[in-house]
């Protein structure tokens, strides 16, 4: 029981990590509820395998902190719907037909995606489309989630903001990033009464990929 306790421990720090993209052993303690000593443990064991890596950081006058985040190797243990069989796949492709043509291709598939997400989420309110749209990315091995909007005056329109912690056509992402501008269309096309923003970028470095959606105005939908 112990040691099953200890695993699942070791995999709610590295959920935590995926979500906040990182996290002192001090933060992590106080989110999980237990000891800062058990926590480091679990860290220690964690680094000792590869799946996190820390870089120390000075907070005020005293000893400086580790803060913590996931290595490579540490993304890759969440759910990848596509791994290197896809990417020598459209090598192959490419090599065959030529790049333009596969990028063709491509922009074809998430178009396909697109009006199947569509028919799925249905008609309702942004927030019920939204939340639709996060729980059929999730079925599809994305850690998924709709953060709730920062305050706004009335006469502001409705926006939220889409967070996927993991990408789960990362490879194929890395060779042809241009699959991520087709899945930024893709969003847009999904919600036509809004305007979609991505805020963050997994290629870039950051620790999710983040969407920013925005009702539009009826002078801009009308546009």
């Amino acid at each position: 029981m112990a040691t099953t306790q200890q695993a699942s421990t070791k995999q709610d720090i590295l959920q935590h990590l995926l979500r906040q993209g990182q996290a002192t052993a001090q933060e992590l303690a106080e989110s999980l509820t237990i000891s800062p000593q058990a926590v480091r443990r679990h860290l220690k064991d964690l680094a000792d395998c590869g799946l996190i890596e820390y870089e120390s950081i000075q907070v005020g006058m005293g000893r400086p902190q580790h803060q913590y985040s996931l290595s490579r190797e540490g993304r890759e243990q969440f759910p990848h719907r596509y791994g290197e069989f896809t990417v020598s796949l459209i090598d192959t492709l490419v090599e065959t037909v030529g790049r333009e043509q596969v990028g063709m291709v491509l922009r074809k598939q998430w178009e396909r995606k697109a009006r199947e997400y569509r028919d799925r989420i249905g008609v309702g309110s942004l927030r019920d489309r939204i939340e639709r749209l996060v729980q059929m990315r999730q079925t599809e091995g994305y850690m998924a989630e709709l953060h709730p909007p920062e305050p706004r005056r009335s006469s502001e329109p409705e926006q939220y903001i889409f967070a996927e912690h993991n990408c789960a056509i990362s490879e194929v992402a890395e060779s042809f990033p241009s699959v991520c501008g087709h899945e930024l269309e893709m969003f847009e096309a999904i919600l036509p009464d809004c305007t979609v923003e991505r805020t963050q970028w997994i290629n870039d470095g950051e620790h999710r990929c983040g969407y920013l959606i925005r009702a539009k105005l009826s002078n801009e939908s009308a546009a």
